[in-house]
């Protein structure tokens, strides 16, 4: 069975998020094996420099980077980047376990976004809107979203 990871820096504190995520993958546990690990968002001042900033985001590079499984096709999301119809969502899930990829790993960064050093590492960069969204919110629309893509692999009504 396909391993999906969600690799998330921060951890959620309500509720609501928690139960949205826990459902998206009590049903994808049809589909597939999903597995979330969150990771500690490292703390900075009020009002961080540059260079804390990017000191920051090296350490949370260094916990993502122990996170990703040998082998997995890492996905990392991003602002900016270029953004996926669902149905396009669904056909590189598709084609990455048709091609024999055992696990996807989807990297969702913290406040302050993540590490150049972690979206190089990635085999593809995800954009998810252009709009803002706080990144506990973008956990469940991607967990959504991954749901959706086996839907739409099976030929659901779900997707309509």
């Amino acid at each position: 069975m396909l391993g999906i990871k969600l690799i998330c820096v921060g951890k959620i504190k309500e509720k609501f998020y928690t139960d949205a995520v826990n459902e998206y993958a009590k049903r994808l546990s049809a589909y597939c094996k999903l597995e979330c690990v969150e990771l500690a968002e490292t703390r900075l001042s009020d009002n961080p420099s540059d260079k804390e900033i990017t000191s920051a985001l090296d350490k949370e590079a260094a916990d993502i980077e122990r996170a990703i499984p040998a082998g997995a096709y890492v996905v990392a999301l991003c602002v900016g980047e270029k953004q996926l119809k669902s149905e396009e969502l669904a056909e590189k899930i598709n084609s990455l376990a048709l091609a024999g990829k055992a696990k996807i790993c989807f990297i969702i960064g913290g406040s302050f976004g993540m590490a150049e050093s972690v979206k190089r590492r990635a085999d593809m960069r995800l954009g998810m809107s252009e709009m803002t969204f706080p990144h506990h919110l973008a956990r469940v629309m991607l967990a959504e979203q991954i749901y959706r893509s086996f839907k739409i692999i099976e030929g659901s009504r779900y997707h309509k």
